[in-house]
């Protein structure tokens, strides 16, 4: 009678055989990839330092400040507020067109912290503002 159960070895060249990389659509080479990211995260570096000054400049200008929101919309406040500032220096450092280590690299790195830029945006910028929103009315 034949064992017909697979032992390890045939386990793992059956997953070597399935991760093998497909090769890149020459969009997301590593040095368009890096080009385009330079090239537009400046553009949203700028829309996202626009964003965060327009919003601080209204609210500002309106009186409020955030002395009055209570203890624990305060603290949700500011920590929305950190990830905001964080993703500014993520999203500017992304659209740098400094590179510091080679290509491959660098697309994997700048391409990392655009997203993780962006995330941290959106999550920060709503935190943020929904403290404000329940917060008491100036």
């Amino acid at each position: 009678m034949t064992n017909t159960t697979p032992d390890i070895t045939t386990f793992s060249s059956a997953q070597s055989t399935h991760q093998t990389q497909q090769p890149l659509h020459e969009l997301m080479s590593p040095e368009v990839n890096v080009q385009r990211i330079m090239r537009t995260g400046t553009i949203w570096f700028a829309a996202a330092v626009g964003a965060v000054a327009i919003v601080a400049g209204i609210l500002l200008s309106s009186g409020w400040r955030p002395a009055v929101l209570s203890a624990g919309l305060a603290v949700a406040f500011w920590v929305g507020a950190g990830f905001v500032a964080i993703s500014v220096g993520l999203i500017g450092w992304s659209g740098c067109p400094i590179l510091e280590v080679d290509v491959p690299t660098a697309s994997r790195n700048k391409s990392l912290t655009m997203q993780l830029g962006t995330m941290m945006f959106i999550v920060g910028g709503a935190v943020t503002l929904i403290s404000v929103l329940l917060g008491p009315a100036v």
